[in-house]
C-alpha cells in the first residue's frame, strides 16, 4: 500500500512541477497582457521557445515585457520637451490662464453698447 501512496505523490509532485514551469514561463506574457504590450504575442511564443531553451531566453523576455507602459509607452521620449505628459498639461494650464485673463478684460471693459439720448 506504500507503494502506491509514494507513487501518487511521485506523479503528483511531477505534475505540479510540470504546470509549475510553464506557469513560471507565462509571467511575461502575463505582464505584457496587464500592460497592454502591443508584442503580446511574440512575448508568449518566445516564453514557450525559451522552454525549450534550457529557459535562456526568459530574463530577455521578462524586461522586454516590463520596458513597455501604456501611460507613457517605451519611456525613451519622456525627457524630450514637448513629449512628456506634463508638458502637455503645461501648455493645457497657460491656455487656459490665458483664457481667463481675457474673459477677466473683457468683463473689466467700459461697455458702449447703450445709446445716449
Amino acid at each position: 500500500m506504500l507503494e502506491y501512496a509514494a507513487l501518487v505523490i511521485l506523479i503528483f509532485v511531477g505534475v505540479v512541477l510540470f504546470y509549475g514551469i510553464i506557469v513560471l514561463h507565462d509571467i511575461p506574457y502575463e505582464i505584457a497582457v496587464h500592460r497592454n504590450h502591443p508584442h503580446q504575442d511574440a512575448i508568449h511564443a518566445a516564453g514557450w521557445v525559451s522552454l525549450f531553451t534550457l529557459h535562456a531566453l526568459w530574463p530577455f523576455l521578462w524586461i522586454w515585457a516590463m520596458l513597455y507602459r501604456e501611460d507613457r509607452g517605451w519611456g525613451f521620449t519622456a525627457g524630450k520637451a514637448g513629449n512628456s505628459p506634463q508638458a502637455e498639461l503645461a501648455q493645457q494650464l497657460a491656455e487656459l490662464r490665458q483664457r481667463i485673463e481675457q474673459i477677466e478684460a473683457r468683463a473689466q471693459a467700459p461697455q458702449h453698447d447703450e445709446k445716449e439720448d
